[in-house]
C-alpha cells in the first residue's frame, strides 16, 4: 500500500476528506519521528511500538575490491509489532 492508498483508506473509512487525511497522517508521521529524534519510545497500545536501537560498530567488506572497511555505531529506527496486531495478522 503506498501512501496515496493509505490516505485514500482513511479518508474512505473515517468519513474525511483527502485532504484532512493527508494532513492527520503527515502529522502523526512527523510527531512519530521527531520522538525517535529526541530518543523517545513511542508506544500505540495493541498496535505497537516504535523505539530506537543502537547498532554496533562492525567490519564489513567492499564487494567491489573485498577491502575491509569500517562501519560506525549507529541509531536505527525500529518497529516492535504488538500483540493484538500479530494476532489479527495471524487470524
Amino acid at each position: 500500500m503506498t501512501k496515496a492508498e493509505l490516505i485514500a483508506a482513511v479518508a474512505a473509512k473515517g468519513g474525511y476528506t483527502k485532504k484532512d487525511a493527508e494532513k492527520a497522517l503527515s502529522t502523526v508521521v512527523d510527531v512519530i519521528s521527531d520522538a525517535l529524534v529526541n530518543g523517545d519510545k513511542v508506544t500505540l497500545v495493541g498496535f505497537g511500538t516504535f523505539e530506537t536501537r543502537q547498532r554496533a560498530a562492525k567490519e564489513g567488506k567492499n564487494p567491489q575490491t573485498k577491502e575491509v572497511i569500517k562501519i560506525p555505531a549507529k541509531k536505527v529506527p525500529a518497529f516492535k509489532a504488538g500483540k493484538a496486531l500479530k494476532d489479527a495478522v495471524n487470524k
